[in-house]
């Protein structure tokens, strides 16, 4: 706060703002810093917050004063120009596919991969056994198990692989699965958080339009373009202003202590999470200082801020609006209808304004003399009692005053709501979506935040992209504005960077990501930081490969998934090689397939469909399961915060749960749900006993367990032998092996049908991949 840097020998040794030094080379005695540190001056404590120095501590730094305070390196800390030769910062180019002859090689992916498996002189696991392989692909595409009938068909034709990935790729069900990895990166909620924690108005049509992208295999980079400038492009829709949802997700306080501050928290958060969505870059840790460890300046941070300075949003005091969502010309139109709409609402308005004002003139309605006194006093002058007669008494007052309306009166609002009623059916209402929006091409000047503080500004900053990404700016040339007086175009300008494959990061990190969820790990095992900080990765020339193999089939999701899906590298079993395990416990070389436990979507989905109770309803307002009476109880409002929805509707696959940041669903929350309210590039995996607690007692699996029996019975019949051979196929998608067939038949001469379905749903199998 007073400029003091100890990073930087020159900064360290001329001090802070008070211009005396910090550390004396030579001289720990005369050094500010052990003065401070060892506590020698009353009235300053450092650290002010947590632990002081041990003493040994202190007598280190003192005796490393005392020897010249040397810096390693030099005499200056890093600069960022150092890591300009970053990895991750160097264009991406195709590297060699190993030349290896192995019949195990299916895809130049296993080619890569094998060639570090050979240099260590290890061989790749044996092939995953194709019941557990075709449960992993299942539960990877679209987050269900295979029903029986599938189960059958695979196993008749083991080999037609390829064939069975395609059929899973076409269904609805694999944008449902692969939208809420997505949601879970860009901060997805349906609610504002904070003390009133709102719901987003329409926010859930980003929800849909994420699906319906993945189930139509929008090319990545035109994905790009449409999340962060849809109303910038040429042929700006519907799709694309809805797709703008996307810089509107975060938390927002409707009821801010500092405005000015939250309005920059908010600028934060689009920068942030657009910096880790697509860049995996931590440029957020740039706002307040230079990033200590990356090559970003608090420069870099503020020209990205600056490309959404003109963002607006939309809203009346607290409460939030929607807008609407269509082409530009549908926009004008509709706009233009509703000016005409609102002006013939006045002249309506005006009727039976002067229709009320008779009727409290005349003091012959059933109105109190105290209510119509409420009712004739200033608006803004009213006591606390008089706006409760306003709103007690209104509904008489509506109705009374309707009656005495004239003839006359009554024929002029008729003429009035027929025009209305023309309108609208000429121009019909367009869907509402839930965006930010610019109201003009110029845009206020951008400044520099001194320590971050919206009340600090420091110099002008211009829009830019952090300069160690680019040696020329997408900003440097004029931006055309085929729209005049729209848009700035700033955003436009910076998504088709983004989705430039010169870009170094775009490609890599999402290549990466998609790598991340069939394999549990990325190749890159920081998937948010592909900066200094973050991990290098395991296998950079596949990386790279793929990076460039993607671009070059345009940026096509789905074609990335056949190419990983068809590599021998996926179709490996997970068989533990203790020899291997010892040298490589974290499986960084790929020589098997590694555990994952299913997210609590897929694990709440399989339930519903082993159950036989999933609805594959898609699409619209989310729903609201089932929550215990206690999980309300600490709510203000406990009878209004939550309208649960009916057992059908509350049966929909999970992605449709309405997700609450003031209250998740418990059981989501349990089993590890992302932080809503931040980029989240991959779920946590805890094992707590609250889990085992929630998926053994839980109402949900209890009430699933009871329809898994129902349909057991209806489906087996009552022996036993094939209820139990049934419940196995249908949840593990396999037989029961003899000794599990014993050990169900003695537990049901002692439990009921529900009980063996309710272990079914706990078993450690269920809840991983295979």
């Amino acid at each position: 706060m007073h400029g003091l840097r100890l990073d930087r020998r020159s900064d360290a040794l001329k001090g802070g703002e008070s211009g005396v030094p910090s550390i004396v080379p030579g001289n720990s005695s005369q050094s500010l810093l052990i003065r401070y540190v060892a506590g020698l001056d009353p009235n300053i404590v450092m650290p002010p917050a947590g632990g002081r120095l041990k003493r040994e501590q202190i007598e280190l730094l003192r005796a490393w004063i005392d020897a010249g305070a040397l810096w390693d390196g030099g005499t200056e800390a890093t600069s960022p120009a150092r890591h300009v030769k970053h990895w991750a910062f160097q264009p991406v180019s195709p590297p060699s596919v190993p030349n290896i002859s192995s019949s195990w090689i299916r895809n130049p992916i296993d080619a890569f991969v094998l060639e570090k498996l050979q240099a260590r002189g290890w061989k790749p696991a044996p092939p995953a056994k194709p019941g557990a392989l075709l449960r992993r692909i299942y539960l990877d595409l679209i987050g269900l198990p295979p029903s029986l009938q599938e189960q059958e068909r695979f196993l008749n034709a083991p080999d037609r692989i390829d064939e069975l990935v395609e059929d899973l790729l076409a269904r609805p069900s694999y944008g449902e699965r692969w939208a809420r990895h997505w949601l879970d990166l860009v901060r997805y909620a349906d609610t504002n958080g904070y003390e009133r924690d709102a719901v987003k108005p329409h926010v859930w049509r980003y929800r849909d339009y994420v699906i319906n992208a993945f189930n139509n295999d929008k090319p990545f980079d035109r994905f790009i373009l449409e999340q962060l400038a849809g109303d910038e492009l040429p042929d700006a829709s519907a799709e694309t202003f809805i797709a703008l949802s996307y810089n509107r997700l975060g938390p927002w306080d409707d009821e801010p202590a500092d405005p000015k501050e939250d309005r920059f928290d908010q600028l934060d958060d689009i920068v942030s999470t657009t910096s880790q969505a697509f860049l995996g870059l931590t440029l957020g840790c740039a706002r307040c200082h230079n990033h200590k460890f990356e090559p970003l300046t608090a420069r870099d941070y503020y020209s990205m801020v600056a490309i959404f300075e003109g963002l607006e949003r939309s809203r009346k005091g607290r409460t939030e609006l929607d807008l609407p969502a269509g082409t530009w010309t549908e926009i004008d139109a509709l706009n233009a209808r509703d000016a005409q709409i609102a002006g013939l609402d006045k002249q309506i308005q005006a009727i039976r304004d002067a229709s009320r004002a008779r009727l409290l003139a005349s003091g012959h309605g059933k109105i109190p003399a105290p209510a119509v006194q409420a009712f004739l006093a200033d608006t803004a002058q009213r006591s606390d009692e008089q706006k409760k007669l306003v709103k007690e008494y209104t509904p008489v007052l509506e109705k009374q005053s309707a009656r005495l309306l004239t003839l006359k009166d009554r024929k002029a609002i008729a003429v009035y709501e027929k025009r209305i009623a023309a309108l609208r059916e000429a121009t019909p209402d367009l869907p509402r979506a839930y965006y930010l929006r610019e109201r003009s091409a110029v845009v206020r000047p951008a400044h520099l935040l001194i320590r971050g503080k919206a009340a600090n500004p420091g110099p002008e900053v211009h829009p830019d992209i952090p300069e160690v990404l680019a040696s020329v700016s997408p900003f440097v040339s004029k931006l055309e504005v085929s729209a005049p007086h729209r848009t700035s175009l700033r955003r436009l300008a910076f998504a088709k960077w983004l989705a430039d494959r010169r870009n170094p990061l775009t490609a890599r990190v999402f290549v990466n990501r998609v790598w991340q969820h069939h394999f549990g790990e990325g190749l890159v095992r920081t998937p948010n930081d592909f900066g200094v900080m973050g991990d290098k990765p395991t296998h950079p020339e596949l990386l790279d490969w793929l990076a460039c193999w993607f671009m070059d089939n345009g940026w096509s999701v789905k074609k990335l998934h056949r190419l990983i899906l068809a590599s021998n590298t996926y179709r490996m079993s997970k068989q533990v090689n203790p020899q291997y395990a010892a040298k490589d416990a974290e499986d960084r070389l790929l020589w098997r397939m590694p555990y994952q436990r299913l997210e609590v979507e897929a694990i709440r989905d399989s339930v519903l469909a082993v159950s036989g109770q999933l609805s594959r309803k898609m699409f619209g307002p989310p729903m609201m399961p089932h929550i215990p009476a206690a999980a309300l109880e600490g709510s203000s409002d406990p009878d209004k915060i939550w309208k649960e929805s009916d057992e059908r509707e509350a049966s929909r696959r999970t992605i449709y749960v309405l997700l609450k940041r003031s209250m998740i669903v418990p059981m989501l929350e349990v089993l590890d749900l992302c932080d809503t309210t931040r980029s989240s590039p991959r779920r946590q995996n805890t094992s707590v006993a609250t889990q085992a607690l929630t998926l053994f007692n839980g109402d949900f699996v209890n009430r699933q367990a009871q329809h898994f029996a129902a349909r057991l019975r209806k489906e087996a019949g009552k022996d036993p032998r094939k209820q139990i051979d049934l419940a196995w196929r249908l949840a593990l998608a396999r037989p029961p092996a003899p000794s599990e067939m014993k050990t169900m038949l003695e537990f049901l001469d002692r439990q009921p049908l529900e009980q063996m379905c309710r272990v079914i749903f706990n078993l450690n199998e269920f809840a991983y991949v295979d």
